[in-house]
């Protein structure tokens, strides 16, 4: 193969592998989709057909020690994602990885571990996109002054509805397959901590409303992953922050992150990520113009290529960018199953 030529192979192939990184990566010059692995083989060889990939894979294990690929792009559920990032890493691959990072923090760190071994290899995970449209902007106008001290981070998240307890069991209601990943927690987490930086310390309750549901076979399932959720936090700023998510409230508002300064304020509406902002003098908010060219957009694929050129360095998203929010939503559960204060890193 040419030197530049990346040549990828997919591990799982779920929505938005098919979505977002197969066309993707398609587009980009000097990039081959070489191999898939999906749930099955018969699942695998419908989306090779339907993409072009050449070769089907019946197990990944396979797919990643082909020799004929130089990087592995991981579209599985969190609780893969330990041992196919160390796989592809043993096999001298870069790889990018679906977010969440992995089941907990110890497996993200063992995961940034194995990279760091690897300097001349990239490892990335898929980001947090919601903010990316407004995440340039908020960023400039704290480091100019506009919020004075940052005070405090109130984000609400409450989608869903009122409970519905006929609702089918889902995959992020399984703990053995989600780990200690909580709703979109780790998605608002890791937006915040571009704006305001990570979290030193989580005081935490949580509630599982729903406590089982029926799966496609019928049959009841335990849940214990929490549908409620309130986080207080201190920044490593010594600002405060409160995260509260539910995906079982009825007649909620649409998404919101408040930030709270000395001299202003910024409210981002999650719904149609538009932000308001207001300073000491003000009467109300309104909104801030977010100048085209500082709008982010989605390119994983591009900045994942790009960096196995040499052309940049991986900002959206690090293994430590990873470690830090796996960390965060572990303290979570600690927090709310002990009843205390988790400090962290842990």
């Amino acid at each position: 193969m040419a030197e530049d030529t990346v040549r990828i192979g997919f591990v799982g192939a779920g929505a938005n592998t098919t979505l977002r990184h197969i066309p993707g990566f398609k587009s980009i010059e000097g990039v081959e989709l070489v191999s898939v692995a999906n749930r099955s083989r018969a699942s695998g060889q419908r989306i090779a057909d339907e993409y072009g990939i050449p070769q089907v894979f019946d197990n990944w294990v396979d797919l990643v020690e082909d020799p004929d690929t130089n990087a592995i792009c991981i579209g599985t559920w969190p609780y893969m994602h330990h041992a196919l990032v160390l796989a592809a890493l043993e096999c001298d691959k870069h790889v990018i990885t679906e977010a969440r990072m992995a089941m907990n923090a110890d497996q993200a760190r063992d995961m940034l571990y194995a990279a760091r071994l690897k300097p001349n290899l990239v490892t990335q995970i898929v980001p947090s996109p919601m903010t990316l449209k407004v995440d340039q902007t908020i960023q400039e106008l704290i480091a100019d002054g506009y919020l004075g001290d940052v005070l405090s981070v109130d984000v609400t998240v409450r989608q869903g509805g009122f409970i519905d307890r006929d609702a089918p069991f889902h995959w992020r209601h399984n703990r053995d397959l989600s780990g200690y990943n909580i709703m979109s927690m780790g998605i608002w987490y890791e937006a915040m901590m571009r704006w305001v930086g990570h979290a030193t310390s989580v005081t935490a309750l949580t509630r599982v409303n729903v406590k089982s549901r029926r799966d496609d076979a019928g049959a009841t399932r335990h849940i214990s992953i929490p549908d409620q959720i309130e986080v207080l936090c201190e920044l490593e700023s010594g600002a405060v922050a409160r995260l509260g998510m539910s995906t079982v409230f009825g007649l909620a508002p649409a998404p919101q992150a408040w930030l709270f300064g000395a001299e202003g304020t910024l409210r981002v509406d999650g719904a149609s990520m538009t932000l308001y902002g207001g300073r000491r003098g003000d009467s109300e908010l309104s909104e801030i113009a977010i100048l085209p060219e500082k709008q982010g957009s989605w390119r994983v694929e591009e900045e994942f290529i790009n960096a196995i050129r040499g052309k940049e360095q991986v900002t959206h998203t690090s293994f430590e960018d990873g470690v830090k929010y796996m960390e965060f939503t572990e303290a979570v559960t600690r927090s709310a199953e002990s009843g205390q204060t988790v400090h962290l890193p842990l």
